[in-house]
């Protein structure tokens, strides 16, 4: 069942993103040719109003073939026909629409369970905030000069962030703002180091603060995902830590497991919440410089519409072409590690 589960929410999740490719198109008159979910060879096709709509046989990725790596078609309706800053805007729109869905997914969320406020909720002994004079009742508003919205904030910059000698916070107490210096301290039977402050259970909200805090968390994600690639980058974490969709299988079927006693709720709302995280990531890194990718696409534009010129076709087709190469490598190891991980 987690498998099924795993399935259904990527290819829901990569059918958004293609369609915010699709959308922007149709805007801007670009004729798609084809639009389609899973990679390989064509199970059913049909084509309707000049797009073919297709299911492969691998069911991961997609895609909205607009013609775009063919530069010799200026013909009307083709996607080099158009401006540059037509063609950025459809190239922006799949990942942007990634984020769209995890601010749709993360209202449903906050609606059904809360937000994490950033209002701390016991001070434990031992700990800097203790010895700072924090107390239960003090709301969090910065770390470090970066605003806290959701105690998910506060958590991964400490994260991200171990190395820190003390963590200026800026809080509020009885509407007057205070700062504490803070220090991680780990004691007996901590699992890891700890400022000493914790948050409660979840609080609840409207349908408008659900929109609010949907933003919030969705700013979280996307923070997440930079420093994710900030400590890969630096080597505080490895590529053997990556995930690709066979350790994505394998964890929504954990998040099954562990979901299914508490009925379909749980599982709803914890498999939603693992969607956040993926479309998201998805959204981020397919805005990532790399060639191949949306990103990559996308810097070619910016520096044709500064230059007003178009860099050859020739040259960039290489450059994506040897993008393409080192992603599939990348992402043969990732998963030959994931099947490894599983044994």
């Amino acid at each position: 069942m987690g498998i099924i589960i795993a399935i259904l929410l990527f290819s829901f999740i990569i059918i958004f993103h293609e369609l915010g490719h699709f959308t922007l198109a149709k805007l801007n008159g670009i004729r798609v040719d084809e639009f389609s979910l899973g990679l390989g060879p064509t199970l059913i096709g049909k084509e309707i109003g000049g797009t073919k709509f297709s299911l492969k046989l691998l069911p991961f990725g997609g895609a909205c073939m607009m013609g775009e790596d063919d530069a010799d078609d200026m013909s009307e309706g083709s996607f080099n026909s158009k401006s540059v800053w037509a063609r950025i805007s459809v190239i922006v729109a799949g990942p942007l629409f990634n984020l769209i869905l995890a601010w749709i997914f993360c209202i449903v969320i906050i609606l059904c369970v809360g937000y994490r406020s950033p209002e701390v909720t016991e001070v434990s002994p031992g700990y800097s905030a203790e010895e700072q004079g924090m107390q239960a009742g003090d709301v969090i508003k910065e770390i470090n000069g970066r605003n806290v919205y959701i105690w998910d904030d506060l958590s991964l910059y400490t994260l991200a962030h171990p190395d820190e000698k003390t963590y200026e916070i800026v809080y509020e107490r009885d509407g007057k703002e205070y700062t504490a210096d803070l220090e991680l301290r780990q004691l007996d039977g901590d699992a890891s180091p700890r400022l000493g402050v914790t948050s409660g259970g979840k609080e609840k909200t409207g349908f408008l603060g659900a929109m609010q805090y949907s933003v919030y968390t969705v700013r979280y994600w996307i923070t997440y995902t930079i420093e994710s690639v900030r400590m890969l980058v630096t080597g505080q974490v490895g590529v053997q830590d990556l995930s690709g969709p066979v350790g994505i299988v394998s964890m929504v079927g954990e998040v099954y497991e562990a979901s299914a006693p508490a009925g379909i709720g749980a599982i709803f709302l914890n498999v939603l919440n693992f969607g956040v995280l993926l479309t998201a990531n998805l959204g981020v890194l397919n805005l990532l410089p790399i060639p191949a990718l949306d990103g990559g696409r996308l810097v070619f534009l910016i520096i044709e519409a500064i230059r007003r010129k178009r860099i050859p076709p020739e040259k960039e087709g290489m450059v994506h072409f040897a993008g393409f190469a080192a992603l599939m490598v990348l992402m043969i190891f990732v998963m030959f590690n994931d099947i490894v991980k599983l044994f």
